[in-house]
């Protein structure tokens, strides 16, 4: 009898431990980052901070890491591709209402999904058409009047850069 009352004592010291040594370690939740002069374009390897206009960054929760973006173009070109979709929620871009089109403010990150964009073709940038991203829309309706351009949300965006990237017809 007291042989069998060790073996739960034991058992539940066992099942105890067990669940107190968990080997899984809790992700600790992505933040946006600030732009460095070392950081590289996930996509094309340039040298972010050598380039004016807005930068992405994507905060990848399951690969668990930072993708940064040398423009707001390669970034939503690398999340466009299928195996890249699951990111979409991570990611970020600057308000370009917030500081000055040569030196974007990295404390001035507005998510993706959320931001307002604008097609900007006469002013320079890294790779892809420059594109303003803004966190609120009549930042982007005052800047699109500037550019002569228009205001698109991300769905519409992607759409607008599929358009672009098509050829408009072909010759045989």
């Amino acid at each position: 009898m007291r042989t069998l009352k060790n073996l739960w004592l034991i058992a539940a010291v066992a099942f105890f431990l067990t669940g107190c040594s968990d080997d899984r370690q809790q992700a600790v939740p992505l933040s946006p980052q600030a732009f460095h002069s070392d950081d590289e374009c996930h996509v094309c390897g340039m040298v972010i901070t050598r380039f004016p206009g807005p930068k992405g960054q994507v905060l990848d929760e399951q690969a668990g890491n930072v993708k940064k973006f040398c423009s707001v173009s390669e970034m939503v070109s690398w999340l466009v591709q299928p195996e890249n979709r699951h990111a979409l929620d991570g990611a970020w871009v600057h308000d370009m209402a917030q500081s000055p089109w040569d030196k974007p403010d990295d404390s001035h990150l507005v998510k993706a999904t959320d931001a307002f964009y604008v097609p900007a073709p006469a002013l320079q940038g890294a790779m892809g058409m420059s594109l303003a991203s803004f966190a609120k829309r009549s930042a982007a309706e005052n800047f699109a009047s500037i550019q002569h351009s228009q205001v698109l949300d991300l769905s519409g965006l992607e759409q607008h850069l599929a358009n672009v990237a098509a050829p408009s017809h072909m010759h045989h």
